[in-house]
């Protein structure tokens, strides 16, 4: 989607961008899905896996001729919202708006950041008293803000909440006063957080290894794998993950950590089995508090040798309370690409707070309001 978009701005020419920006129940996209419609009529992306594309397609179209941008809700709440498909239940507030090098003169240098896995975030008003302010933005990084949102006190409080927003990966709409008052209403401000994907480090270059990395490239993982023999950890066995890494698992782990390139949102999966490799990782992996899972494979006789080695090496119960093992969720699979799912569903459950049954026997909203 990002490239159809920079061929059009690059070529002089004017795009219509349709982002989710707000939802509502069991709405089919998140806030930051986008859909880009070119002058020749080229759709890339989605806002609605299907539901209103058509709708949206239109009002795009008619954005890039007139050049206004439009904030429009799809729902259970419209008149029409049957006929144009949204029959899930849920509710979007959709932002369409013309990009031409007129209108995002930083596109190039955000699409830059973001392929070169640099946090950036973009903050652009959707709603305004006064229709000019409307589409404006500003486009905050760590050490300095682009653009203007239309006065000096709405740039500082907005950059200032959408650094926050970026250090957390959140895209969120905010809203202020007219003039940026952070008590007030009127101005809405849709920020999106372009942070780097999360990471996915992976221990032990073995034939399960493999299919976890397929898994976490799938669900959007910048995926390492790392392993001490070399005769093992090699790319052409791991076409999947980003990167093989030949080192000792522990030393290559407090590397990172000590780089600073771990954060709240990175998991880690310990597939060696052997002690002289897992259990000195275990170590430093369960005293980093940045990471969010740590999951180890083994039987149960593993698993409880591997905890006795682990507190002979002072670990607290607090730290062994945080590792997951034997690694995964039971689905009784037995394959390496089964077991790889039962993971990547441990680690979805954990993220967003799931209880790992099947949908038929809870109750409620399946979506539920939950921060990952």
């Amino acid at each position: 989607m990002l490239a159809g978009l920079l061929t059009a701005w690059r070529g002089g020419e004017v795009a219509g961008v349709a982002t989710v920006v707000r939802t509502f129940r069991s709405a089919p996209r998140p806030a930051g899905a986008a859909m880009v419609v070119t002058a020749d009529g080229t759709v890339s992306g989605s806002v609605s896996g299907g539901c209103v594309e058509g709708a949206v397609y239109d009002l795009a179209t008619e954005v890039m001729a007139t050049g206004v941008p439009v904030l429009q809700r799809y729902g259970v709440s419209d008149d029409d919202a049957f006929e144009v498909g949204l029959t899930c239940g849920g509710i979007l507030d959709v932002f369409v708006e013309p990009v031409s090098r007129d209108t995002f003169a930083q596109l190039a240098d955000v699409a830059a950041d973001i392929e070169a896995h640099r946090p950036v975030a973009v903050a652009t008003v959707i709603a305004h008293p006064a229709p000019d302010r409307v589409g404006r933005r500003v486009v905050v990084r760590a050490d300095e803000a682009v653009g203007s949102l239309g006065s000096n006190r709405a740039d500082a409080a907005v950059t200032d909440d959408a650094r926050g927003l970026l250090a957390a990966g959140r895209s969120e709409v905010l809203t202020y006063g007219p003039d940026g008052q952070r008590r007030g209403e009127g101005m809405e401000v849709f920020v999106a957080s372009f942070a780097p994907r999360p990471r996915m480090l992976v221990f032990g270059a073995i034939d399960f290894a493999a299919a976890v990395a397929a898994q976490g490239a799938f669900l959007g993982y910048r995926v390492t794998v790392c392993d001490a023999r070399p005769v093992f950890a090699t790319p052409a066995r791991f076409p999947t993950a980003d990167e093989v890494v030949v080192d000792w698992p522990h030393r290559y782990l407090a590397a990172q950590a000590a780089a600073g390139v771990l954060d709240a949102r990175t998991v880690v999966c310990v597939l060696t089995h052997d002690p002289k490799f897992d259990v000195p990782l275990l170590q430093v992996a369960l005293r980093l508090p940045e990471v969010a899972y740590v999951g180890a494979m083994g039987s149960r006789r593993t698993h409880d040798d591997r905890l006795a080695r682990l507190r002979e090496a002072g670990l607290t119960e607090a730290e062994l309370g945080r590792l997951s093992s034997p690694i995964g969720l039971d689905l009784g699979g037995r394959t390496p690409e089964e077991t790889a799912v039962s993971i990547a569903a441990e680690i979805i459950a954990r993220r967003w707070g799931g209880a790992g049954r099947p949908l038929a026997e809870t109750h409620g909203r399946i979506h539920a309001d939950r921060t990952p």
